[in-house]
C-alpha cells in the first residue's frame, strides 16, 4: 500500500507562489500515474495536474503556465510548482498515485490565496 503525504501548503497573497510536496512511502519508480487534485468548499475534487512514469504532464486548463508538476524519482517526491496564485486557486490540494489499478491519496494540504 502506498502511503502519500503532502505538505506546502498555506497562506499566500494574490500573484505569490508556493510549492507543494508529496512524499510517497516506496520507489514511485513502479507508479504509473501521480496527480495532484483540489477541492475547494462545496465543489467536486478536481485534477490539477499529472505526471506519468514516462514524464508526460498534463494540466487542468487554469493552471497551464501558472503551474509545474514535476518528480523526483530518486526521493520518491512529487511536487507542484504554484505561481501567479489567484484566490480561485484556494482549496485543499490532494496528491494521488496509481500503481497496478490501485489507487491511494494523501490527507491533503490546505492552500489559501487571499490578501
Amino acid at each position: 500500500q502506498v502511503q502519500l503525504v503532502e505538505s506546502g501548503g498555506g497562506l499566500v497573497q494574490p500573484g505569490g507562489s508556493l510549492r507543494l510536496s508529496c512524499a510517497a512511502s516506496e520507489s514511485i519508480f513502479s507508479i504509473n500515474f501521480m496527480g495532484w487534485y483540489r477541492q475547494a468548499p462545496g465543489e467536486q475534487r478536481d485534477l490539477v495536474a499529472s505526471i506519468t512514469t514516462g514524464g508526460s504532464t498534463n494540466y487542468a486548463d487554469s493552471v497551464k503556465g501558472r503551474f509545474t508538476i514535476s518528480r523526483d524519482n530518486g526521493k520518491n517526491m512529487v511536487y507542484l510548482q504554484m505561481n501567479s496564485l489567484n484566490p480561485e486557486d484556494t482549496a485543499v490540494y490532494y496528491c494521488r498515485a496509481i500503481k497496478w489499478g490501485m489507487q491511494y491519496w494523501g490527507q491533503g494540504t490546505q492552500v489559501t490565496v487571499s490578501s
